[in-house]
């Protein structure tokens, strides 16, 4: 976006001012979706985490592997949280290169990457686009465009990619998992990347993201596996960025977790 069109992005109310996560990423990514705030504060985590373009990219690959995962798995609805801006290799292409008729609902709380999401899937009747704070299940799961495309009586995908560690403590991440768990049916998947505490730069990228619409919070893997109580974690278990069942040889990225997990 040009910065003479900031607080007036496809016609919706923002703050170009404050640093958003989910524009940070957008940059991270290589695209044009942020404001001059989302730019200098994401120089500010690159001067901290060199690599984080990188990362960014990985976790994307992740995502795209782990979705085609459990698609193949028979899988086909998809509840995307916090899913960011609209990018290439999304949740529904790909799902729906397994399944034709997938349906997908992305859910953010953030109004630039809903108005952008819902106008890149305006003509299409199995997608779509909801605002809504992942922090809040019972909002999230009651939402008659959620409920219109998701049928929580069958197995669900949801993901929790890349968001996580913007929920801190005494918002109780763990607790919100569960909460969404418990209205899963057995055999839905949990999709899910996290920032690791193992990489120490992360701790200065927690510094960093100070000032944005959201705190960073690095976990450790046992931190992360235990976000995933109560399901079955499947192989190869919660493991390091390009250790997700990789399709080409390339070394691991310390700086987050990766995990797909099964309900019961």
């Amino acid at each position: 976006m040009s910065d003479s069109t900031e607080g007036a992005a496809a016609g919706v109310d923002v703050d170009p001012r404050t640093p958003n996560v989910a524009r940070m990423y957008d940059y991270f990514l290589g695209g044009k979706d942020n404001f001059r705030a989302d730019r200098e504060a994401a120089g500010k985590v690159t001067e901290v985490l060199a690599n984080v373009a990188a990362v960014a990219r990985t976790n994307r690959e992740f995502l795209q592997r782990a979705v085609r995962y459990v698609a193949e798995s028979g899988v086909d609805q998809f509840l995307d949280l916090g899913s960011g801006l609209p990018t290439q290799g999304n949740v529904h292409e790909i799902a729906q290169a397994a399944h034709a008729d997938a349906r997908v609902v992305y859910v953010d709380n953030d109004p630039v990457v809903v108005a952008h999401a819902q106008a890149l899937l305006s003509s299409a009747e199995r997608t779509a686009a909801v605002r809504a704070d992942l922090r809040d299940p019972e909002s999230v799961l009651k939402d008659p465009r959620v409920r219109r495309l998701i049928d929580f009586d069958r197995p669900v995908g949801l993901l929790f990619v890349a968001v996580l560690h913007f929920v801190p403590d005494e918002e109780d991440p763990a607790g919100l998992v569960r909460r969404y768990r418990d209205a899963l049916a057995p055999g839905s998947h949990v999709i899910l990347s996290h920032a690791a505490v193992e990489e120490e730069r992360n701790l200065d990228v927690a510094t960093a993201y100070r000032g944005a619409n959201a705190p960073f919070i690095a976990r450790t893997r046992d931190q992360v596996t235990a976000l995933l109580a109560g399901m079955d974690v499947v192989e190869p278990g919660v493991v390091h960025l390009r250790e997700w069942r990789p399709t080409r040889a390339e070394k691991p990225l310390t700086a987050g977790w990766t995990a797909v997990a099964r309900t019961r």
